[in-house]
């Protein structure tokens, strides 16, 4: 609809039976698309790169807050444990389903001793598994990576440009609506005018 409208700028330009209404549509439309095409690719890139920025920022944090060490399993696992129900307890690398109790050293060097998550295969006591933890020794999950981060900056990106582009067409077809109702209105009103006349012009009644 909005190419077909922009296409017809030139041919309507000089068509008598054009109205004022038809030119408003096509030139609205033609700054619809190049909105769509310009301004919400522009809008998207920006929206990518902030967002990426702060998740990169969120990167060296972690990385700098988070250290992996190594834990040796004190007791089996025992059900689903709630570090795998939530995410920010989930301290056991690849796939957590089950809990165990481990003894690790914080990176102070103070022994501690918890429940973490493991992989199901992790079963038998003294097995030694790699966790991660901030920097009192508490269990954390692993810190987000540069490509994991970069990702997610693409994706905001991409959403940022749909929504402006669905945005601005909104916006077109709402103002094309507008024009419309406007266009029905002078119509009823010229009818209102002329329908008492309708089949007896020059009759004087």
């Amino acid at each position: 609809m909005t190419v077909r409208a922009v296409l017809g700028i030139r041919r309507w330009r000089h068509n008598p039976l054009c109205r004022p209404t038809d030119r408003h549509e096509a030139w609205g439309a033609l700054a619809a698309l190049l909105l769509m095409l310009i301004a919400a690719p522009v809008l998207g890139w920006m929206c990518g790169s902030l967002t990426d920025e702060a998740l990169q920022r969120a990167v060296r944090a972690q990385q700098a807050q988070r250290h992996l060490t190594t834990a040796v399993v004190v007791r089996g696992p025992s059900g689903v444990s709630r570090f795998a129900q939530d995410p920010e307890a989930a301290v056991a690398e690849g796939t957590a389903q089950s809990s165990a109790v481990a003894r690790w050293r914080a990176p102070d060097g103070t022994a501690r001793t918890g429940r973490v998550s493991v992989a199901s295969t992790v079963t038998d006591p003294g097995e030694r598994i790699r966790i991660w933890t901030d920097d009192g020794g508490r269990p954390v999950t692993r810190p987000m990576d540069t490509s994991t981060a970069r990702t997610h900056a693409v994706l905001a990106g991409i959403g940022a440009t749909l929504v402006a582009a669905g945005l601005v067409e909104t916006a077109r077809r709402l103002a094309v609506w507008r024009m419309m109702q406007r266009r029905y209105g002078r119509l009823d009103r010229a009818w209102a005018e002329t329908g008492p006349d309708w089949g007896r012009t020059g009759t004087g009644s």
